[in-house]
């Protein structure tokens, strides 16, 4: 449950000033905007967590690989499924949302929105009462609040800094992941200390290179050295440590002797450290860690690029396009459209990569008269042949023995030359 804190009336009016427009009490809006204390003492937000490459990869293993899928509508009619791109939403979220961006693009921003902040945002761009765009609208310059009669308000700063008030009617939100079936949940404020940990360990590691990768040093004299002294050697010193200056050797003089204290980072399971923090990453955005570059582990999605492709398809990508799918139907389609229409990710796009995969993909649907020639040439880009290639075919390798030489085009032409050569056919024998 989100904890609530209170301002005065001074405050709350100076933030409004300001352009600070968000539900003042609520935990969610504070954190997206200055980040979660974690556990580790690392601060926690959207921006912070992206500098982990751990978080960068995923979300752009995720965010990109739904951008590339194909969006589009489809149509049930009486005659079977087939697609709409005369359906007048077909272009906005198959080509372009809106003159500024591509659907690739847009959809990129609303998948990441999605996955570090829980909810994606948009507006309806319209004339008179009907949708000709979606403009995505970014989480960091989106304040929303609820006025005294309980009407959200939603304000939004432009990049030039003008400020601007958005009809509630006109926000078009896309949740991820939700507890109350309304809104997803915060990311930050759930994942504080799994990514806290992982920045934390970032920042030991960085610490360590920086000293040299060397266990803590001290020097011992058997005398006392003055201040100016302390400090001249301590200046001398920084000349040769770090490992920038890896190589340089520091000068003992006067009796000086040189031990260690502490541990060496491996001994202290360092590289361990991160290595889990990868993994622990990897498990909250559901993503297998071959994926994201670490190899340490194989996955047990299977051996082949298909295997790996479906499992991924089903348990990271299945959930989030499902979303999506539902959201443009029950907030962009009327009641009348989505007995009818309805928007489908083409997913069989993922396969483009295996080209065995595809070939016996394609060899089944053909064979077996699910799709002619020139649809399996579409799919491929390439121009239809037309013809017999436009004709649903199948096998028919396994006839039943009576019917052979029955029927068929070569039976039909045998009789075609007997008759033209006036002779007769034999009579088959119905013993």
């Amino acid at each position: 449950m989100s904890k609530r804190v209170r301002f005065g009336r001074i405050r709350r009016l100076a933030l409004r000033m300001l352009g600070v427009t968000g539900d003042l009490t609520d935990e969610a809006f504070w954190a997206a905007l200055s980040g979660v204390q974690s556990t580790a003492g690392q601060t926690v937000s959207a921006q912070t967590m992206l500098q982990l490459s751990a978080v960068w990869g995923c979300t752009r293993l995720i965010a990109e690989t739904i951008a590339t899928l194909p969006l589009a509508m489809h149509e049930r009619s009486s005659s079977g499924k087939r697609p709409a791109p005369q359906h007048w939403l077909h272009g906005i979220i198959h080509d372009a949302p809106n003159p500024e961006s591509t659907a690739s693009v847009h959809w990129e921003s609303t998948v990441a929105a999605m996955l570090l902040r829980g909810n994606a945002r948009a507006e309806k761009l319209v004339i008179g009462k009907r949708v000709v765009g979606l403009r995505f609208l970014a989480p960091d310059r989106l304040r929303i609040s609820r006025r005294a009669d309980g009407q959200l308000e939603y304000r939004y700063t432009e990049a030039a800094g003008a400020q601007r008030e958005i009809p509630p009617e006109r926000i078009w939100n896309v949740p991820g992941f939700s507890l109350d079936g309304v809104s997803g949940v915060s990311v930050v404020t759930h994942g504080a200390n799994v990514f806290g940990a992982a920045m934390a360990a970032d920042q030991a590691a960085s610490a360590t290179f920086k000293n040299g990768l060397l266990p803590t040093t001290y020097f011992k004299l058997e005398r006392v050295l003055t201040p100016q002294q302390r400090k001249d050697f301590r200046d001398n010193l920084k000349e040769v440590s770090g490992s920038l200056n890896a190589g340089k050797s520091p000068l003992l003089e006067g009796g000086m002797t040189v031990g260690g204290v502490g541990i060496n980072p491996n001994d202290a399971q360092l590289l361990e450290s991160r290595a889990f923090s990868v993994e622990e990453i990897c498990r909250w955005f559901r993503v297998p860690p071959f994926m994201v570059g670490h190899s340490e582990k194989s996955t047990s999605w299977g051996t082949g690029i298909e295997q790996q492709m479906i499992g991924f398809l089903t348990f990271t990508l299945g959930p989030w396009l499902r979303r999506i799918e539902q959201a443009i139907s029950k907030d962009l389609l009327s009641p009348a459209e989505r007995a009818r229409f309805y928007p489908k990710f083409a997913v069989e796009g993922l396969l483009r990569a295996d080209s065995t995969g595809r070939s016996a993909f394609y060899s089944a649907m053909v064979n077996n008269g699910i799709l002619t020639r020139d649809e399996v040439r579409e799919l491929e880009d390439r121009e239809p042949m037309g013809g017999n290639a436009a004709v649903l075919t199948v096998q028919t390798a396994m006839a039943p023995l009576d019917s052979i030489a029955q029927s068929g085009d070569a039976a039909a032409a045998r009789a075609a030359l007997r008759n033209w050569l006036a002779e007769p056919e034999p009579q088959r024998s119905t013993q």
